[in-house]
């Protein structure tokens, strides 16, 4: 399963982190490598809590990097 973890600074300079391969995981920073670390901790509880449901099935993960 691969996922694209997407990075963007705000004009207001904080940066904001996503993957848009699951709903809802966006996480900001005041840096880019601390919103990108938030997005990709909260992308794993996601696939966490999928996979303690059910509505998943185990498999490899993968996550690139995208800056812009």
């Amino acid at each position: 399963m691969n996922f694209t973890l997407e990075c963007e600074r705000e004009d207001e300079g904080r940066w904001l982190a996503d993957v848009p391969q699951l709903p809802g995981v966006l996480a900001c920073g005041a840096l880019q490598a601390e919103a990108m670390a938030r997005a990709e901790v909260l992308a794993l509880r996601v696939l966490a809590d999928r996979l303690e449901h059910g509505e998943a099935q185990p498999t490899d993960i993968r996550i690139s990097l995208t800056a812009a």
